[in-house]
């Protein structure tokens, strides 16, 4: 599903489960707004597994995207973001888990997360996702962060211009 260049709102959340076409789905909306473009990256390579995926990640995106690693200081990163020009974050769950486990304060983190959306400089796509329809993990942190998730979801679909759900390669829209 491609839109038009003025139909990319100023925040869109894009959620889905695993391999749902959530990353795919989001780079085509970015894309069919002026370029160049922003991606900024969440993920760590920690084993060869990440570093596939990361690699596999960059190498459909043109030379027209613009990586920009934001592990942790993701509302700094959408802040320097270049004015009027469309900004993919992908995705919201892993950079979790890096505050997560960097022991950081989740509530805190996510706050400026949203600020920084709500003030970014140019239309923003978010890729998040969807952990809470599984069965209650049976470790305090993966509840911790299954919680964190939800809530960040919650918050960012209320102040979001558009959140789409994704199944199975196809976009629901939600709001």
């Amino acid at each position: 599903m491609s839109l038009p260049p003025t139909s990319l709102p100023p925040l869109t959340l894009v959620l889905g489960g695993a391999r749902s076409g959530k990353s795919r789905h989001a780079e085509r909306l970015v894309e069919a707004t002026p370029g160049p473009w922003t991606y900024v990256a969440t993920a760590q390579a920690f084993d060869d597994e990440m570093r596939l995926r990361i690699a596999t990640h960059r190498d459909r995106r043109s030379a027209a995207w613009h990586t920009v690693d934001a592990p942790l200081e993701l509302a700094a990163a959408i802040r320097a973001a270049p004015p009027g020009r469309a900004v993919l974050v992908d995705c919201l769950t892993l950079w979790l888990t890096n505050v997560l486990l960097a022991d950081r304060d989740t509530a805190v983190d996510s706050a400026a997360l949203i600020a920084a959306c709500q003030e970014s400089p140019g239309p923003l796509v978010l890729v998040s996702n969807e952990v809470g329809l599984g069965i209650v993990p049976d470790n305090a942190l993966a509840r911790r962060f299954r919680d964190a998730a939800g809530r960040l979801h919650q918050d960012l679909a209320a102040v979001a211009d558009r959140v789409v759900f994704m199944v199975a390669g196809l976009p629901m829209q939600v709001k």
